[in-house]
């Protein structure tokens, strides 16, 4: 039982540790014996956990996406049961795109799944419980979709999530507030217009 429960907090402090030097330093930049000495584990400590820096990658995307999914679906439910109205639950997805992460890690997460169909797998198959959600969304905003409009629906509110997760870089003039309700009540509006 010990001996799990270290494996637990090395692997934790891993991932923790390979968040900070991927964004600070890039993902290829970062050695697995800078990574080991950060973390205070060895160098084998990680591979008994982590077939390579890739897995690694997975694991911070794994556990990014699970809390993402989880407030997106309590956002879904509480506009499938009526608790919130569909502009406020659009303006709450946009906001949650917006809230600070660490854009760096995140470009190096892309950056990386261009170049490797692993990693690349990895997020396509988290993207799909996000699918899902917002599948959902637009039904609550559009009951009348065909499949294929649907599936616009589902391509558009994801490039916005994906595009404001990534604003700063634009240089935006709007606040994240102001931002967050214009997003979100122009994605309802899109998906009433299909």
């Amino acid at each position: 039982m010990a001996a799990v429960q270290h494996d637990l907090c090395s692997r934790d402090r891993i991932v923790a540790t390979a968040r900070h030097l991927f964004s600070t330093q890039g993902f290829h930049k970062t050695a697995m014996s800078e990574l080991a000495q950060s973390a205070d584990v060895s160098v084998g400590q990680i591979y008994r956990l982590f077939t390579g820096k890739d897995a690694i990658i997975q694991a911070i995307v794994l556990e990014d996406a699970a809390a993402k999914e989880l407030e997106l679906s309590k956002i879904c439910e509480d506009a499938t049961a009526g608790r919130i109205t569909i502009e406020v639950a659009f303006v709450e997805l946009a906001r949650r795109a917006l809230s600070k992460g660490d854009e760096a890690l995140s470009f190096e997460i892309m950056a990386e799944a261009h170049r490797n169909p692993g990693v690349a797998d990895s997020i396509g198959g988290l993207c799909q419980g996000f699918r899902d959600v917002i599948s959902e969304l637009a039904c609550v905003a559009n009951p009348d979709l065909t499949a294929t409009q649907l599936e616009g629906a589902e391509e558009l509110v994801l490039a916005f999530m994906f595009g404001l997760g990534h604003r700063t870089l634009s240089r935006p003039q709007l606040s994240e507030d102001e931002t967050a309700r214009l997003t979100g009540r122009m994605m309802v509006a899109a998906v009433r217009a299909l």
